[in-house]
């Protein structure tokens, strides 16, 4: 098809990307350092030659460091790209301008890689046949009302899963699998789970491509998505149509708000797609390599990797810290997402030279930015290079996955000995970790497991990790997985060993619902999905990672011991205080808060060396408030506990995993009319005071 040439006017600078105005399309991007600038037009995602080239003139089109065109009448639907043209001494500059490269827009809505082809992009050459395409689209969707929701941390529930594994396996039965659309099919699972947000694996357009050798030589690809390319657009492969990706994603927040679930995007600001020296040139290297990642101090060509992935974005540079704390106010105000979790986030406290600030710019944007005022945020605090923040990350508002929360959980319910005094603290809330810093229970994002590591299930089935399916001598994943297989590893017809891994299961789950601060569930743990002992599925799209809906049936009673334990948590305002557990009085109570015991009242085993078990009593809130009686054993052996007597009131039991489904609710639960308390081996049990 015969295209015009487009007029061209000066354009303004003061909107990054393409922005639609009355006379036509503003283009806009940021290079210091770049001489000359090309935008290229194409007719579709899939043309490998422009139907126009456009070079800016240094003159006319530049303002400060900024470039931008305005092309007169150009219509929506039109796909485009950058070429930039300037210094190429990468080892003193740090600059890897190539004008042979045809570029993507950082500021892209909607992102296509129809053509890609990450191996060849990053030979050099002219890459404009194999390059992404941005699209520039029209923004007039119908929010039909819609707003973010507000549901406070300490009241939240949520579930980490993966947009495409969620509706990708066929048992899913939706229209279309792998998709937001799929996810908007599956709401009423949600709704009956009882959780209050999704947290969403990258939906960021990321590179399917970014996989190491050995694993791209399998024909995999990279399933969970942390190869962001582009942060303001969503991923095309989730969706049905790919050119609407975004009003796609929109779909399904708006569908989600509707049933009361929020959304939280796990977002990858620590690194991008284009990897090491040796990777692609898809945007950022050559727009403003020198100042988006950190680079060698010496070698200007090394880039200083902070995060095992190549390269570690420069997040404190005040153009970088501006360009993502942006693209967060655009998925706010934009995409209507309600929080965001920020993976290796520790990595976004170095400053330009490499070393942690305490006073980061960019962790202090997001603290205390106020269009994200009202949105959580999440850090993973740590990075790949040593940095670890755990309970000291930076400001209050800042909540954290606690890897110790972890570690400690897995262990005691392991068998592990002596752990006790702090697993009550992590049980608490772990005030030793944020409450010196003046920060909450809500500051702890409670997990057992997450997409990084063993599933729920091959956590009780596995003491080893069987990694091989990812090419890579079943080097990669974690080593260190405080797991156990009860004495077969991995699957068995063994009906013993089966009963005790649904119950350690119950356990894990029953602790964490239990548990002071804000619990996350891994999707797919509530029906015992296994990935066989591969605790890094981080390339496999396929079975081995997608949601088994058979497992639905299957394993019903392990969904409704879940879907119980998550309403008796957010029945009993008790276990989601907003305040730490003192020991004393308070809250319209006579009684302390927290009343720790052993096999005897007021006798907690602090002090033995293999104690296995713990017992409290949890007062609720409120004068007519139900008072709760946890008690932990696991040892092999059966314990008796000693229950705390409130005259006029009787206990009767709520919790047994040990029964199925294990879970009782209030007008189903059997009376305990005796002082003392019979709790099996490995056995978590709950007793509600009415």
């Amino acid at each position: 098809m015969a295209h015009p040439g487009y007029p061209v006017a000066p354009g303004s600078w003061n909107h990054g990307g393409a922005t639609l105005t009355a006379d036509g399309v503003n283009f806009c991007v940021f290079s210091r350092h770049a001489e000359r600038l090309e935008l290229l037009l194409f007719e579709r995602d899939d043309s490998t030659e422009p139907f126009q080239i456009i070079e800016l003139d240094p003159g006319t089109h530049r303002t400060f460091f900024f470039w931008h065109a305005l092309v007169i009448d150009l219509p929506m639907g039109t796909w485009y790209n950058w070429r930039a043209h300037g210094p190429g001494d990468t080892r003193t500059t740090g600059c890897r301008f190539d004008g042979k490269k045809a570029l993507l827009d950082p500021w892209a809505t909607t992102v296509s890689d129809r053509l890609w082809n990450r191996e060849r992009a990053s030979r050099p050459g002219d890459n404009t046949a194999y390059a992404m395409r941005a699209q520039i689209n029209a923004d007039c969707y119908d929010w039909e009302g819609d707003v973010p929701l507000y549901i406070p941390l300490s009241e939240s529930v949520i579930y980490e899963m993966h947009v495409g594994g969620f509706t990708r396996h066929p048992s899913s039965g939706v229209g279309h699998p792998g998709s937001y659309a799929g996810v908007i099919e599956k709401i009423p699972y949600l709704q009956a789970l009882g959780i209050t947000h999704v947290e969403l694996m990258p939906v960021m357009a990321f590179d399917r491509q970014d996989l190491p050798p050995t694993t791209a030589a399998l024909g995999l690809s990279n399933y969970w998505g942390y190869s962001t390319h582009s942060f303001y657009a969503p991923h095309p492969h989730f969706a049905v149509e790919p050119a609407r990706a975004r009003n796609e994603f929109r779909d399904m927040v708006k569908a989600l708000h509707r049933a009361g679930i929020g959304v939280i995007l796990d977002v990858v600001f620590n690194h991008t797609a284009e990897g090491s020296p040796l990777g692609p040139t898809i945007n950022f290297k050559a727009l403003g390599n020198e100042m988006f990642y950190h680079l060698d101090f010496i070698d200007r060509s090394r880039y200083r990797d902070y995060t095992g992935c190549g390269n570690t974005v420069n997040c404190n540079h005040p153009m970088v810290s501006r360009f993502l704390v942006d693209a967060l106010r655009y998925w706010v105000e934009e995409m209507h997402v309600d929080g965001f979790r920020f993976d290796l986030a520790s990595a976004m406290a170095r400053g330009e030279d490499g070393n942690p600030q305490y006073h980061a710019p960019m962790l202090w944007h997001i603290e205390l930015s106020p269009f994200l005022s009202r949105t959580h945020i999440i850090a993973e605090a740590w990075d790949a290079a040593g940095l670890y923040q755990l309970g000291d990350f930076p400001g209050f508002r800042w909540a954290e996955w606690n890897g110790r929360y972890r570690d400690v959980i897995r262990a005691f319910v392991r068998g592990d000995a002596g752990l006790v005094a702090e697993v009550a603290t992590r049980i608490c809330g772990s005030s030793d970790l944020y409450g010196s810093r003046g920060r909450l229970p809500w500051n702890s994002i409670n997990f057992i497991t997450c997409h990084d590591g063993y599933t729920l299930w091959d956590l009780v089935s596995y003491a080893g990790k069987y990694n091989e399916a990812n090419g890579e001598d079943n080097r990669d994943g974690h080593n260190h997985n405080l797991s156990a297989n009860y004495g077969v590893e991995g699957p068995t017809d063994d009906p013993r060993i089966d009963r005790l891994r649904r119950r350690q299961a119950k356990n894990f789950v029953a602790i964490l619902l239990l548990s002071q601060g804000v619990p996350m569930l891994h999707g797919s743990d509530e029906i015992l999905a296994s990935k066989q002992g591969n605790n890094n599925t981080y390339c496999q799209d396929n079975a081995l990672s997608w949601q088994d809906w058979n497992l639905v049936e299957r394993n019903a009673d392990m969904l409704a011991f879940v879907q119980g334990m998550i309403r008796l948590r957010r029945r009993h305002p008790s276990l989601n205080r907003s305040r730490y557990l003192t020991g004393q009085p308070g809250n319209g109570n006579a009684v302390p808060d927290i009343a720790w015991h052993g096999t005897k009242l007021n006798a907690a085993p602090w002090d033995e060396p293999e104690a296995r078990y713990l017992a409290f009593t949890l007062a609720g809130i409120g004068p007519n408030a139900s008072a709760l009686h946890i008690a932990l054993n696991m040892a092999e052996q059966a314990q008796t506990f000693a229950l705390p007597s409130f005259p006029g009131k009787q206990w009767h039991l709520a919790v047994d995993t040990s029964a199925a489904p294990g879970v009782y609710e209030p007008g189903e639960q059997p009376a305990v009319s005796t002082a003392r308390l019979k709790v099996g081996g490995r056995c978590v049990v709950v007793l509600e005071l009415r």
